[in-house]
C-alpha cells in the first residue's frame, strides 16, 4: 500500500528521531512505543516532530546574514561565515553551500580554490540520485526536506564560474571544457523529462564565451563557429524566450573572424546580414574582454492553490480548482457512509509551489571609457529572465509532484481516521502545518552578464567602467596590453533592489 511505501521510506529517519527524542517523552517508555505504538501513530509522532522543529521562513531568510554579506561586497566576512557551517558541505543543501564558497573564493581572487568549491557542487549535480528516504518523507511532508537539486541554469552558471577561474589561472583548455560541458548539460537535463520540457535547451553565452576563448588561444577557426552557433541560438532562442536580442559585438566579433580566415563569402554575407561595415585591426593591437555582471538574480519564495473537494465516489475525491481549470483525482480507499461524511469536510485542500521574487538591479546600463572611447557592455545572458522561464517550464512536473504529495497525506489522514477520529484530525492539521514550497535557490547569481571586447595598443591603458540607472557609478582598473594578447576581466556591481 502508499502507507507501507512511505514507512518504508522513512524508517531511518524514525529511528533516528525515536532514539533522540521520543525516549525522552516520560508517558511512554521505549520499549512500549516500539513494541505496542501502531504504525500510524508512530508515523504521526515523527510529523510531529517534523513540524515542531520546521520553520516557515523561506530560505533566503533562513541565510539572511550570508546573503547580506555577499550583496554588501563583504566577501571576507562571508567566507568566515561558510567556514563555521560545519555541516554545509554534507547537509541537504551541500550544492548551495559549495555553489556560495566557489562564488566568495572567487571574487576573494582565490580562483584555485573556487574551482575546488565548484568541482564539488558539480559532482553533486552529476552524482545525484534519489534517497528512498528523503523522497517518501517529502511525499508526506514537503519537497524541502530532501538534498537540494538545482534548477537547470544553476547547475551551467557553476560552469560559467568554472571557465572565468580557469581564464584567470591562463588554463585556456580548462575553460573551454567547461563551455563545452554547458551545451551537453542542458541536453541531458531536457532528455529526462519524459513532459513539461524545458525550453531552456541551449545557452548562447556560452558559445559566445567559447568563442572569446579559442580566439584568445588563436584558434580562429574554432572561435568562428562558436560565434555563429552563438549567433544562431540568439535569433531562434534568446530574442523569443528572454527578449535577448543578438549582442553588436557579437556580430562584430563574427566580421572580424571571418575576415581573418580570408571567409570572403561569409563576410559579405554577414555585411549584408548585419547592416554593418568591417575595418581591419591594427595588427599591433591587444585586447581587453571585460564581463560586467550586474545585480543580483531572484529569490524563490512560495504561492499556492487551494484545491475544493467536490465529492467522493468508491473510494475517489476529487479535487478542483476554477481558477487555473485544474481537476485531479486521487484515491483514498472506500469507506461507509458515516467516514464518507468525514471526506466531506475535507472541503478546501492547499498546495504549496515555489515562485521567483525578482531583485531588480539598481544599473540598466554600463560603458567602458579608454583613450577617448566609448564602449557599450552589451547584455549577453539575462539570467533573472531564464531563472523564471525554467521554473515557469517546469510547473507541470512541480504540479504533479505537488498533486501527490497531497495524495499521499490524504491516504495518511484516511487511515488514521479509520483507526481514531481525533488521531486523523490532528493528522491533518499537521499535514496542513507541513506543506510548503521549497524555496531553495543560488541566490549568489548575477541579475545579468555583459560583455565588451575591445582592441588597445601595447602597454598601459586607465580604463573607466560607468554604469547608469536609478544611480551611477564610477570604477577605474589598470591593464598591461601586450600585443596580440587577450586580457579578460570579470566585474560585479551589486547593487540591486532589497527584498520587501
Amino acid at each position: 500500500s502508499l502507507l507501507g511505501e512511505v514507512w518504508w521510506g522513512i524508517m531511518k529517519v524514525k529511528l533516528q528521531f525515536e532514539r533522540f527524542l521520543i525516549c525522552r517523552i516520560t508517558f511512554w517508555t521505549p520499549s512500549y512505543l516500539s513494541h505496542t505504538l501502531p504504525m500510524i501513530q508512530r508515523l504521526l509522532l515523527l510529523l510531529s516532530i517534523i513540524f515542531l522543529f520546521s520553520s516557515c521562513l523561506t530560505y533566503y531568510e533562513k541565510n539572511i546574514q550570508l546573503q547580506n554579506m555577499i550583496t554588501a561586497g563583504q566577501f571576507e566576512s562571508a567566507d568566515k561565515i561558510l567556514q563555521n557551517d560545519k555541516k554545509g558541505g554534507e547537509g541537504k543543501n551541500r550544492m548551495l553551500y559549495f555553489c556560495n564558497r566557489g562564488v566568495v573564493s572567487f571574487m576573494n581572487g582565490e580562483y584555485e580554490q573556487s574551482i575546488e568549491y565548484f568541482n564539488q557542487a558539480d559532482y553533486y549535480v552529476e552524482d545525484y540520485k534519489k534517497s528512498i528516504g528523503s523522497e517518501a518523507l517529502a511525499l508526506i511532508t514537503n519537497p524541502g526536506i530532501k538534498p537540494y537539486q538545482p534548477e537547470d541554469f544553476e547547475a551551467v552558471m557553476v560552469h560559467y564560474y568554472k571557465a572565468l577561474n580557469f581564464i584567470y589561472l591562463n588554463n585556456y583548455e580548462g575553460a573551454l571544457v567547461e563551455c563545452r560541458r554547458v551545451n551537453i548539460l542542458l541536453q541531458q537535463f531536457n532528455e529526462k523529462y519524459k513532459e513539461g520540457k524545458n525550453k531552456y535547451t541551449r545557452d548562447a553565452f556560452a558559445h559566445t564565451m567559447m568563442g572569446l576563448v579559442y580566439e584568445a588561444s588563436g584558434n580562429i577557426n574554432d572561435a568562428f563557429i562558436a560565434y555563429r552557433n552563438a549567433l544562431e541560438i540568439y535569433e531562434q532562442d534568446y530574442s523569443t524566450m528572454f527578449g535577448v536580442q543578438t549582442p553588436d559585438q557579437l556580430k562584430k566579433d563574427i566580421l572580424r573572424t571571418a575576415y581573418e580566415l580570408g571567409f570572403g563569402t561569409e563576410l559579405e554575407f554577414y555585411k549584408d546580414k548585419f547592416g554593418m561595415t568591417y575595418e581591419p585591426e591594427e595588427e599591433e593591437n591587444g585586447y581587453l574582454v571585460f564581463f560586467w555582471m550586474n545585480g543580483f538574480g531572484p529569490v524563490k519564495d512560495e504561492w499556492s492553490i487551494n484545491f475544493v473537494n467536490t465529492g467522493y465516489n468508491d473510494g475517489w475525491m476529487t479535487l478542483a480548482n476554477e481558477e487555473y481549470g485544474l481537476s485531479y483525482p486521487i484515491y483514498i480507499g472506500n469507506y461507509s457512509n458515516e467516514k464518507k461524511n468525514n471526506f466531506k469536510n475535507l472541503s478546501v485542500l492547499r498546495v504549496a509551489f515555489p515562485k521567483y521574487v525578482e531583485r531588480k538591479p539598481l544599473f540598466n546600463n554600463a560603458y567602458i571609457s579608454v583613450n577617448g572611447d566609448n564602449y557599450p557592455l552589451q547584455l549577453s545572458e539575462d539570467i533573472n529572465s531564464i531563472a523564471f522561464q525554467c521554473l515557469k517550464d517546469r510547473m507541470v512536473r512541480e504540479i504533479g509532484a505537488g498533486i501527490a504529495r497531497l495524495a499521499a497525506k490524504k491516504a495518511m489522514e484516511a487511515v488514521a481516521r479509520k483507526e481514531n477520529e481525533n488521531l486523523g484530525a490532528v493528522l491533518s492539521i499537521i499535514n496542513a502545518a507541513t506543506e510548503q514550497a521549497d524555496t531553495r535557490n543560488w541566490q549568489a547569481l548575477p541579475y545579468s552578464i555583459s560583455y565588451c571586447r575591445i582592441p588597445l595598443s601595447e602597454g598601459t591603458h586607465q580604463v573607466k567602467l560607468t554604469a547608469t540607472g536609478r544611480m551611477q557609478s564610477e570604477e577605474t582598473f589598470t591593464f598591461n596590453i601586450k600585443k596580440g594578447q587577450t586580457s579578460f576581466f570579470a566585474f560585479h556591481n551589486l547593487e540591486s533592489e532589497q527584498l520587501r
